[in-house]
This record gives C-alpha cells, sequence and structure tokens, in this order.
C-alpha cells in the first residue's frame, strides 16, 4: 500500500508508529540533499520503528483489532480467491429469481485441485458497499450459497468458505423473504455434506449471518479477525443501553482470534503480515493458502462418514455445561457422560 493510502486510513493507534516513519524518511531525503552520512542514525531509528511495530501489533486491545477487522482496505473474499486459485469462475443466482452481491462464489482451482469457494463480499468504496450491501446477504444469497454448496457435495469438491459480515441483513424483505429459515436450513445441511469444509473467519464474523456458512470440519482465523454472536455495539446497547460501551463489550465478548481458540471455537489462528492483512494482501493470502492447503490433506485423509461425525461432535461439544458449582464456577459434565450423551445424540442426527 502506499504512502498516501495508508495515511488516509491511518487508525488511532497507529500514529506514533506513522510519525517515525515519517521522521525516518524526511531524515533521508535531507541527507541526500546535502549530502550528509546519517546512516547510523537512520539505521538506528529503523530498528525503533521495528520494535515500536512489534509492541503497537502485539499488544492491541479486542476494540483495536475490530478496527483491523472493519478496516476498508481488509482484503475481501474475492480478493483472497483470486491470490490464492490458479482458475476461478464465479457462479451466479439462487435459482428463484435473484442472485445477491453480498455473498459471492464459484469453483475454483487450488494447488490443481478443484474446490468450491465462496464467502461475504464487502464493497472497496462507499457505491461498491452500497451494491454489496456492506456485507450482509439477503435470504437469496443464503440459499445461492447452499446451491453452491450442494452442488460441490455432489461432485465431490471440497467447501471453502470466508466469513466477513457484520450480520445478515435484518430489513423487513429479509425477513418477510425468511432469513432465518434460509440460514437455518444452511446449517442443517452443511452437517450432512460428505465433503471436507474448511471455514475462515476473514474479517468481522458478525452473528447468524457468519455462521449461515460456517459450519466446517475446520474452522480457521486470521490474526486480526474477529467473531462475536453480536456486534459490540449492539451488544453494549442491549446490556447497557449505550452503544458507546462498544470498547467493554469487545472485552466482554471474546471476539478475538486468541480467545476463541482457548474456547475451542475454531481450531488455527493464521498469521497476518506485521500490521495486518492491509498492509500486504498477497503475502496474507499466501499465509491463508498455506493453511488450507495444510487442513485439506489433513482432512482427505479421513472418510465421509467420520468427517460427518467429527463435524457433528464438534459443534455439540460448544459450550457445554452441566450446572454451577459450589465455587460460583461452570461445571463440566464428566467425559464418560459427554460420550454416551454425543453418542446418543448422534445416533438419533445421522439416522434422519
Amino acid at each position: 500500500m502506499s504512502k498516501s493510502n495508508r495515511r488516509t486510513f491511518l487508525l488511532e493507534f497507529e500514529k506514533p508508529l506513522c510519525e517515525l516513519e515519517s521522521r525516518i524518511e524526511q531524515i533521508r531525503e535531507l541527507a541526500t540533499e546535502n549530502q550528509v552520512d546519517v546512516s547510523d542514525q537512520i539505521q538506528h531509528l529503523e530498528e525503533k520503528a521495528i520494535q515500536l511495530r512489534k509492541e503497537i501489533f502485539s499488544t492491541l486491545t479486542p476494540a483495536q483489532r475490530l478496527q483491523l477487522a472493519r478496516h476498508p482496505r481488509r482484503p475481501s473474499t474475492l480478493d483472497y480467491i483470486q491470490a490464492m486459485s490458479e482458475e476461478w469462475f464465479e457462479l451466479h443466482g439462487d435459482r428463484a429469481g435473484h442472485d445477491d452481491p453480498a455473498l459471492v462464489g464459484g469453483i475454483a482451482r487450488l494447488d490443481g485441485r478443484p474446490v468450491m469457494m465462496l464467502g461475504h463480499q464487502k464493497g472497496r468504496d462507499t457505491k461498491d458497499n452500497v451494491a454489496r450491501n456492506f456485507g450482509m446477504p439477503s435470504p437469496s444469497g443464503y440459499r445461492k450459497a447452499i446451491r453452491l454448496m450442494k452442488h460441490a457435495n455432489r461432485f465431490r469438491m471440497p467447501i471453502c468458505t470466508f466469513i466477513d459480515t457484520p450480520g445478515a441483513w435484518a430489513g423487513v424483505d429479509a425477513e418477510s423473504n425468511g432469513q432465518g429459515e434460509a440460514i437455518a436450513y444452511n446449517l442443517q445441511q452443511m452437517f450432512s455434506f460428505d465433503v471436507p469444509i474448511i471455514c475462515t473467519v476473514i474479517g468481522e464474523g458478525g452473528s447468524g449471518g457468519a455462521l449461515g456458512i460456517s459450519v466446517g470440519d475446520r474452522i480457521l482465523m486470521l490474526e486480526h479477525a474477529v467473531y462475536t454472536v453480536a456486534s459490540p455495539e449492539a451488544c453494549a446497547a442491549i446490556l447497557w443501553k449505550d452503544s458507546n460501551k462498544s470498547e467493554q463489550a469487545c472485552e466482554a465478548l471474546k471476539i478475538t482470534s486468541w480467545d476463541l481458540k482457548e474456547l475451542g471455537i475454531i481450531e488455527q489462528i493464521v498469521s497476518e503480515p506485521v500490521r495486518g492483512a492491509h498492509a500486504d494482501p498477497i503475502g496474507a493470502a499466501n499465509l491463508l493458502k498455506e493453511a488450507l492447503l495444510e487442513k485439506l490433506d489433513e482432512l482427505m485423509q479421513l472418510s465421509p462418514q467420520q468427517r460427518r461425525e467429527q463435524r457433528y461432535q464438534k459443534f455439540r461439544e460448544m459450550g457445554q455445561f452441566s450446572d454451577l458449582a459450589e465455587n460460583g464456577q461452570l461445571s463440566l459434565p464428566s467425559q464418560e457422560q459427554s460420550h454416551h450423551h454425543l453418542q446418543d445424540s448422534q445416533s438419533h442426527f445421522l439416522s434422519q
């Protein structure tokens, strides 16, 4: 990214680093004009900039990571697909007369392997964002997604989904056209697919709008992405009647990749280039491609039955607890109880 673009979309916590880098550039220009050797001073300042950069991006708060996840220059689903795949053919329409541009998908070739890739698509500028409804799909978007996933399952192509939405479109038209039903149907169907499913949160994963394409064998998250049951602003408005307390909500919701890895919601955190994916989109795409190929190789070793069973069990285990213990902490069921409960539930589900 050019320096002018970087300054245009400069985040508050980046300002000290930007000022130091500007100072280094000014000293370098003055030294060139006056033919003065200041290489030692420049080297010292560059080392200081590297250290400052590490300190800033290793100690970001959840609210600051949310800012990075929403960065206007952060790579989108189409950016990653085009950077990672050798071939890409986009498919359109839900076969009911609609084609939602907020959710895109198609057939790609990933390291020579045909796969179905789909995900939420935000715009690059105001006009594009309006056209794509800011990455918030309508029911037709989720129906298009499940059509493509069924196509992939029929032809034994692995499915890769990319999550980046503040949530499903909550307009009156969306609700009257069956938004909840469309998302629920996707959840049900994704559990039944034989092919490997890898879901990656690449930006902002919000509410049921994210969950509608994120039932997978493996769930990955980019380092500075967020994944949450509701936007921090909505959470703050509901709990404290004040959306300005969103920073407090960010802490409480446990939205960062590290929080979700610890809670067992995701399997892997995919590293981003220093300063975030928007600073080096190609580098970010290469890191994500490496992670996807590794997980695909791992999942291809399993039978369809094993994948379905593991996928079901993975989601059944999320958030399990039995009651409150005496010390006020949540008491988890015993391993034997969990195993029998999951076996009974799983047998019933798979027999349907």
